[in-house]
């Protein structure tokens, strides 16, 4: 099963993040060689065809695209770069706080009023 598959994203977006190769490393990582071996072999859209381990390696690996975060135990952020790029934001229209140009505490300022013409 591939990234693609799990996101919904395609091939093409997911590796312009740059982060496959990472995402690869912490799912090696945590799920171990066999198992992270059995989801990239795995065809089918997550459904109830798959047994639970490899139902919950779905889920965590769709996550990490989506939060940038490995669910654990104990779960952490792969890095800031991971979460910036976390798919959530794409997929709601919005670029994760704290990481545009503005920044933090930028909603301190009041916004430029619109013109009406």
């Amino acid at each position: 099963m591939r990234s693609a598959q799990l996101t919904g994203f395609d091939g093409a977006y997911l590796r312009a993040t740059g982060l496959v190769e990472v995402y690869r490393a912490v799912a090696v990582e945590q799920l171990g060689t066999d198992l992270f071996g059995r989801l990239l072999c795995e065809r089918g859209l997550p459904t109830g065809d798959l047994d639970d381990e490899l139902l919950n390696a779905a889920r965590a690996v769709t996550l990490l695209w989506y939060t940038g975060s490995w669910p654990g135990p104990p779960p952490f952020v792969v890095s800031p770069r991971a979460y910036a790029h976390g798919l959530a934001w794409r997929a709601a229209g919005l670029v994760a706080p704290a990481t545009t140009p503005a920044g933090y505490g930028s909603w301190a300022d009041r916004p430029a009023e619109a013109r009406v013409r």
